[in-house]
């Protein structure tokens, strides 16, 4: 071997070692941007862990959106001293009755599916005071087919619903 092609093999080595080093420290500055977005995401996690917590034993359901007002408590069971605060607070109003019962009643009173678009309007029609968004209803009867208490039947691109007979 010569000394001019060891020296351009030598020189060729400092390049790649060169770009190497490059390419690492991009590399390294790409990797701490990334920690540093799940850092904030973590810490956002946490936050709404905390509040979920705290907000876990609500018992005031009135205060509560109405797609969630028929679903269960899962999780922990609720800690007595907010609850019993919250429940004196509430016998003094007159509960509404829930959306969920609401639209299996207007179910109930028809043999044939239903969209989700005309049970609401019959719904609004039937109780002005409850105004519930389209998604509202969509949600609530979707919990309800989950908790096995009505159908859902698919015809091409519309879903309707219908009442759950105990026989069937």
């Amino acid at each position: 071997m010569t000394t001019q092609s060891a020296a351009t093999l030598r020189s060729r080595y400092v390049e790649q070692a060169a770009s190497d080093l490059e390419e690492n420290r991009r590399r390294q500055q790409e990797l701490a941007s990334k920690i540093e977005v799940l850092k904030q995401e973590e810490a956002l996690l946490a936050d709404i862990l905390n509040l979920t917590e705290r907000y876990e034993g609500f018992a005031d359901a009135s205060r509560l959106p109405e797609q969630l007002q028929d679903e269960p408590a899962v999780g922990k069971p609720k800690r007595a001293p907010g609850a019993g605060a919250a429940q004196a607070g509430a016998k003094g109003k007159s509960r509404q009755p829930l959306l969920g019962d609401l639209l299996t009643d207007l179910l109930s009173h028809h043999d044939e599916p239903r969209l989700a678009k005309e049970l609401r309007d019959e719904l609004m029609a039937k109780y002005p005071d409850r105004a519930p968004t389209p998604q509202v209803v969509r949600n609530t009867l979707e919990s309800l087919v989950a908790k096995g208490r009505i159908q859902r039947h698919k015809q091409q691109r519309s879903v309707m619903y219908t009442l759950l007979t105990p026989d069937a």
